[in-house]
């Protein structure tokens, strides 16, 4: 299980996201938002299956 604050990647993405939240009762559960390549601050929610710690020299 992850925690809130903890970064996290997609098994093959580069991006590395930030655990905001979690929604339990969906299948889609954890919720993450990152910065995209033009500023936006992005939302996202991954299964929990789909998500690995991110490495810290991964992380801008």
């Amino acid at each position: 299980m992850f925690k809130k604050g903890e970064k996290v990647q997609q098994e093959f993405g580069g991006q590395v996201m930030k655990v905001i939240g979690f929604e339990p009762d969906l299948i889609e559960n954890v919720v993450t938002e990152w910065e995209d390549e033009v500023g936006t601050i992005v939302k996202g929610k991954f299964m929990e299956s789909q998500l690995l710690p991110a490495e810290d020299n991964l992380d801008k």
